[in-house]
């Protein structure tokens, strides 16, 4: 834990390494989060609950902790009050015969007054600002940050995905957590029955929610399949349609050469030696005009797309647009 990136005096570590039990704690409260998740975890155990750190498959996921000892609506944790607090990978948990709840130990932060001075910020009650005589603090302000209490909060919650579950107990002045543990574990136990009835309505829940989409899907599919169809229809009639005009035109060219072809006859020998020759070239220049050839180069609706569900592709009899509106709401 204390392998930590750098951190100002006072704030949370952030140690390097993420596969670490659920503790969030500051240096100099460090050595108290180690007891107090100690006789957890040993009290746990000794009930038969196995502490450990999720496999990396299991699907169960961390719970965000709240860590503000007075929940507020605003955040000033750090410097600039965006500051973020380290949180390990995979969540700590144990199991309830087939039920899992995670495990959290946090500091909690109280709101203080820190005082910038010298290029830093330090509590205002700290020994550093009280020994500061007045003009030294002419060149310095205060802010208010959240900063780490030394007092701590367990919160147990549920790590499956879409189950909304905790319950967190915390150090009080009348009370610290190590002397409640005993009251922790027996509360855990109690829960389990409420637990496996909110991970198996979520199950079914999911369940519902899973199968709604799939219909979703097969009906969006459904949408894509009819429009792909319609798109193909559409495409191959412009694409006839294109091919018969160029025919069209074709067939112009072809009465040029044939009246060209009939006045060469005649014209006498040496022009009409020389024109030959070029007539033939020009022909080759413009192409084939036989119909069939145009007509092998259409694609026909089928050959651009093939529907995956049992309806006509032919081109249907009627107004294309409202067959093909008809069909859709069919569809659907």
């Amino acid at each position: 834990m204390r392998k930590t990136r750098v951190v100002k005096d006072g704030e949370f570590l952030r140690p390097y390494k993420r596969i670490l039990p659920d503790l969030i704690s500051s240096e100099d409260a460090l050595p108290r989060a180690l007891s107090i998740a100690n006789d957890l975890y040993l009290a746990l155990d000794k009930q038969g609950y196995r502490v450990h750190i999720a496999p990396p498959d299991d699907g169960n996921r961390r719970s965000r902790v709240q860590e503000q000892e007075v929940e507020r609506k605003d955040r000033k944790y750090g410097r600039y009050h965006s500051g973020s607090i380290w949180g390990p990978d995979r969540p700590t948990i144990f199991y309830i015969d087939a039920v899992p709840v995670g495990l959290a130990l946090t500091e909690m932060t109280e709101r203080v007054t820190m005082r910038y001075l010298n290029g830093d910020y330090h509590r205002e009650d700290s020994k550093l600002v009280r020994s500061m005589k007045p003009w030294h603090l002419t060149r310095s302000w205060t802010t208010e940050q959240d900063m780490p209490s030394g007092r701590f909060r367990i919160i147990a919650y549920s790590p499956k995905n879409g189950v909304e579950w905790s319950v967190s107990w915390q150090d009080t002045e009348q009370e610290s957590l190590v002397s409640i543990i005993p009251k922790i574990v027996e509360t855990l136990r109690a829960s389990k029955d409420k637990l496996q009835r909110l991970m198996t309505a979520e199950d079914e829940a999911e369940a519902k929610r899973k199968k709604e989409r799939q219909e979703e899907w097969e009906r969006y599919q459904r949408r894509e399949d009819a429009r792909k169809v319609a798109q193909a229809l559409t495409d191959s009639r412009q694409q006839l349609a294109e091919t018969i005009q160029k025919w069209g035109k074709a067939m112009v060219v072809e009465r040029f050469f044939a009246d060209a072809e009939e006045r060469l006859e005649h014209v006498n020998d040496e022009r009409r030696q020389r024109l030959t020759g070029r007539l033939a070239l020009a022909r080759a220049m413009m192409g084939s005009i036989d119909p069939l050839d145009f007509i092998e180069t259409w694609k026909a609706p089928d050959e651009r797309y093939r529907s995956r569900y049992d309806q006509p592709t032919q081109p249907p009899a009627g107004d294309p647009a409202k067959d093909n509106e008809e069909h859709r709401r069919d569809q659907n």
